[in-house]
């Protein structure tokens, strides 16, 4: 399952990345790393953007991006 299909208030932990080393860097910066826990606060109405919270930060996310973290349910 990838980040952009869970639903507002679901946690997971990453299990993989599937990006360029570009993104990668970026995520890697916000401490998206592998083995994180990360949760959904909240998703725009258009579906463009993602709010996740890791590490007690909040960031957003395109959908696509998000499309590119593969998670598993807590």
């Amino acid at each position: 399952m990838t980040l952009d299909k869970l639903n507002i208030k679901e946690s997971a932990i990453i299990k993989q990345i599937d990006c360029d080393s570009v993104l990668k860097n970026r995520f890697y910066s916000f401490g998206i790393v592998k083995g994180s826990t990360i949760s959904v606060v909240g998703i725009t109405l258009a579906k463009s953007t993602i709010e996740i919270k890791i590490n007690n930060s909040k960031i957003a996310l395109r959908i696509s991006e998000a499309a590119k973290i593969e998670v598993e349910k807590c």
